[in-house]
C-alpha cells in the first residue's frame, strides 16, 4: 500500500535528493563518464550528464547532483529519473549547515553516507521531494525517506557538492557487494563532478591568468627600453581585454615633472599637475571620459588602497567602500548615472609600501560585478605595473648619476694631470738649483745638509707627480692603448736587472720561473710599469733575508703573472681597498716605508685597460701573492 509521506516528511528533511538502491555496474565505463563531463559546453551541461549516467547505469529511479553555492548553500544542479523528482527539486537549497548535521549522524558506507528512515526524530523542515511507493516486506525493504549520498570533495578535501541517489532497483537497500560497486563507481563519478563543476572556474582563472602574464611581460622589459608611457600603454590593452571594461585610466604621479605641460606623448595632466595621465584609446573618444575632479580623487585614494591591498568598487545598490567619504562616493555615483556607466574600479599601482600610481576601469553592464578573483587578478597587475614604473624611474637616475659620476671622474682626472704638470716646472727649477749649489766650494756643513734635505724632498715630490700622470693616462678612457704583441717574459727579466741590484742590497732573493713564452697583446711600456710597481713593493715589503717570486703561466686563453713575497702581509679587512688612490696600510711596519699610495691603483687601471683583472690572496706575518691575468696573445 502507499506509504503516507505528510508527517514523516516534517519530521526530517531529506538532502537535495533521496537516495539508495543496489545495482551492478555494467554499460558504460567511468571514462565514458569523464569525457561526457567535459564535453558538454557548459558544467550544468555536465553534471546533468552525470545524473542521467547514474540512472542508466546504476538502476537508480532518481540521481540528483547538488553544489556547493559561496560556502554558505547547496543548490540542486541536476536531476535525472522521475520527471516529478526533477520539478520539485531543481534549483532547490539547502543550508549548508543543516547538511553537514545530517552527514555528521549518517552511516558510514566506506565514501557513500546512508541515513535510514527514523520516525522518532523530531519535527523540521518540510521541503525536498519523497516518492510515493509502497515499501517491501521486508528488513532491508528502502524507506522513501532513507538516505544515501556521496560526497563530493576536491583535492583539499573541501566539500564541493554531493551525488544523491533514490529508488534502488528491487525497492531493497544495497547490499555489502553492492555497496562497494557503487562506492567505486562515486568516488569515480564524484570526481567528474567536480572537474566539470571547476571548469567554468578554470575558464575563468585562465582568461586571468593570461591577462596577468601578458602584463607582466609586458612590464618584465621596461627599464630596458626606458619608455614608461609606451609599456603602460600596451599593458592597458591586455588590462581592458582580461578583464572586460570598457575603458582604462592610467595615473603616475612623477615629482620629477611637475609641469603638466611636459608629459609625455602629448598626454598632458589636463589638469592634474605633475601625472602622467594615459586614456585608452576607446574612452578617450567617448563622452564618459572621466573627469579631472575624478582622477584628483583617484590620486588620492590610491595610497590608503595600496596600504589596504584593495579595489576600490563604486557601482550603484552596491555598498560605497570603506576608502571613500560619503560625500566622494556620491561624486562617483553622479558620473556613472551621467554616463551610464555599470561601474568604476581604482586599482592601486605600486612597489613594495610605495605607491606608483593609480588605474581607473571602467565597466558596462555586459561584464557583470567585480568577482573575488577579478579583483585579485586587478592587485597582481597593480604591482607588475608600480614595479614597471619603479623600476623605469630607477635606471633613469641611476644612468643620470652614470653620467654625472663619468663626468666628475673626467673633470678629476684633468685635474690631476693639470696640476702634475704645473708642479713639474717649478720642481725641474727646484732639483737644478739644488745641485747647482750643491757643487760650490766652500758650502758649510749645515747649508750642504739643508741642500741635500731639499733635494731628496723634491724626489719624492718628483715621484708624486709621476705617479699622478701614470694614474692619469692609464685611467684616461680617451687615451687608446697599443695591441702590440709584448713579451712579458723579457719584461720581467728586464725588472729584474733593474731591481736586482736593490734586491741584493736589501738581502733579499729575486727569483723567476715559469713560462718563457708568455705573450700578450698590449702597451709594453705600460706592462713594465705593472711589473715594476708589484716588484718593487714585493722587495720593500719583504725582510732580509726573504724571498721574492715572479712567475709566468699561461692556460686557458691567458697569462698569469704573481708577484709573491714572504713580508709584513695585509689584513683581511684592508685587501678590498688596496687598489684605491692613496690608500695607505695601516700596519705601522707599512706604513714606515715611504709610498705614495697610487702604484697599486695604477696597476688595476693599465690591467683593467688591457682586459684583465688583478686578485691578490695575503696573510699577514707570512707574506703576500698578487696575480695578473691578462688575455693570451693568439
Amino acid at each position: 500500500m502507499p506509504v503516507e509521506t505528510t508527517e514523516a516528511q516534517a519530521a526530517r528533511p531529506p538532502l537535495p535528493g533521496a537516495t539508495g538502491g543496489p545495482g551492478a555496474l555494467p554499460g558504460p565505463d567511468v571514462a565514458r563518464l569523464l569525457d561526457l563531463a567535459w564535453a558538454q559546453p557548459a558544467a550544468h551541461d555536465a553534471l546533468q550528464a552525470v545524473a542521467e549516467a547514474v540512472t542508466e547505469v546504476l538502476g537508480f529511479g532518481v540521481a540528483a547532483v547538488s553544489v556547493v553555492r559561496e560556502a554558505r548553500s547547496v543548490e540542486v544542479v541536476a536531476v535525472a529519473g522521475d520527471p516529478s523528482a526533477r520539478a520539485a527539486l531543481l534549483g532547490t537549497r539547502t543550508p549548508l549547515a543543516d547538511l553537514r548535521l545530517e552527514l555528521a549522524v549518517a552511516e558510514e558506507w566506506g565514501t557513500l553516507r546512508f541515513r535510514p528512515h527514523d520516525p522518532a526524530l523530531p519535527a523540521a523542515r518540510s521541503e525536498g521531494w519523497v516518492p510515493d511507493v509502497e515499501v517491501a516486506d521486508h528488513p532491508d525493504a528502502w524507506h522513501p525517506l532513507d538516505l544515501l549520498v556521496a560526497p563530493l570533495v576536491d583535492g583539499a578535501g573541501t566539500l564541493r557538492g554531493l551525488l544523491s541517489v533514490d529508488l534502488p532497483a528491487g525497492g531493497r537497500r544495497p547490499d555489502v557487494e553492492a555497496r562497494a560497486q557503487l562506492e567505486r563507481y562515486a568516488a569515480q563519478a564524484g570526481r567528474a563532478l567536480v572537474a566539470a563543476l571547476e571548469r567554468e572556474a578554470l575558464h575563468e582563472e585562465v582568461r586571468l591568468a593570461a591577462a596577468t602574464r601578458t602584463v607582466a611581460r609586458a612590464t618584465s622589459a621596461a627599464s630596458a627600453r626606458l619608455d614608461l608611457p609606451g609599456t603602460l600603454r600596451r599593458c592597458q590593452r591586455a588590462i581592458a581585454d582580461g578583464l572586460r571594461v570598457d575603458g582604462s585610466w592610467l595615473l603616475v604621479p612623477d615629482p620629477e615633472r611637475p609641469d603638466p605641460e611636459r608629459n609625455a606623448d602629448g598626454v598632458a595632466g589636463d589638469g592634474v599637475p605633475g601625472d602622467l595621465v594615459l586614456r585608452d584609446g576607446a574612452a578617450a573618444e567617448r563622452p564618459d571620459d572621466l573627469p579631472d575632479d575624478l582622477l584628483r580623487l583617484a590620486r588620492e585614494t590610491a595610497g590608503a588602497a595600496w596600504r589596504e591591498q584593495e579595489v576600490v568598487v563604486v557601482a550603484p545598490g552596491r555598498p560605497g567602500p570603506g576608502l571613500l567619504a560619503p560625500e566622494q562616493h556620491a561624486r562617483v555615483l553622479g558620473h556613472l548615472a551621467r554616463t551610464g556607466t555599470t561601474s568604476l574600479a581604482l586599482v592601486p599601482l605600486g612597489a613594495g609600501p610605495e605607491c606608483l600610481g593609480a588605474l581607473v576601469l571602467a565597466r558596462g553592464a555586459a561584464a557583470g560585478d567585480w568577482t573575488d578573483a577579478e579583483a585579485a587578478a586587478a592587485i597582481d597587475m597593480g604591482h607588475d605595473l608600480g614595479r614597471a614604473v619603479l623600476d623605469t624611474r630607477l635606471l633613469e637616475r641611476e644612468r643620470r648619476l652614470v653620467a654625472e659620476l663619468q663626468a666628475v671622474d673626467r673633470y678629476r682626472a684633468q685635474l690631476v694631470s693639470t696640476v702634475a704638470h704645473e708642479l713639474r716646472t717649478p720642481l725641474s727649477a727646484i732639483v737644478g738649483h739644488s745641485e747647482l749649489a750643491l757643487d760650490r766650494d766652500g758650502l758649510d756643513a749645515g747649508t750642504r745638509d739643508a741642500l741635500t734635505a731639499v733635494q731628496r724632498s723634491a724626489g719624492r715630490i718628483d715621484g708624486l707627480v709621476r705617479d699622478l700622470l701614470a694614474l692619469s693616462r692609464a685611467g684616461d678612457p680617451q687615451a687608446e692603448v697599443e695591441r702590440l704583441p709584448v713579451d712579458l717574459r723579457a719584461v720581467v727579466d728586464d725588472v729584474h736587472d733593474l731591481l736586482g741590484l736593490a734586491a741584493a742590497e736589501q738581502g733579499v732573493e729575486l727569483v723567476v720561473e715559469g713560462d718563457p713564452a708568455a705573450v700578450v697583446p698590449g702597451d709594453a711600456t705600460l706592462l713594465d710599469r705593472v711589473v715594476q710597481n708589484l716588484v718593487g713593493n714585493a722587495v720593500k715589503y719583504s725582510p732580509g733575508g726573504g724571498r721574492v717570486t715572479v712567475s709566468l703561466r699561461r692556460g686557458g686563453g691567458e697569462v698569469a703573472l704573481a708577484v709573491a713575497d714572504e713580508g709584513i702581509g695585509i689584513a683581511a679587512d684592508e685587501l678590498d681597498r688596496l687598489f684605491g688612490e692613496f690608500y695607505r696600510s695601516g700596519d705601522p711596519a707599512a706604513r714606515a716605508q715611504p709610498g705614495t699610495g697610487l702604484g697599486l691603483a695604477i696597476v688595476e687601471r693599465i690591467v683593467a685597460r688591457h682586459g684583465g683583472r688583478v686578485t691578490v690572496t695575503s696573510q699577514p706575518g707570512r707574506g703576500s701573492t698578487f696575480t695578473v691575468h691578462l688575455p693570451a696573445a693568439a
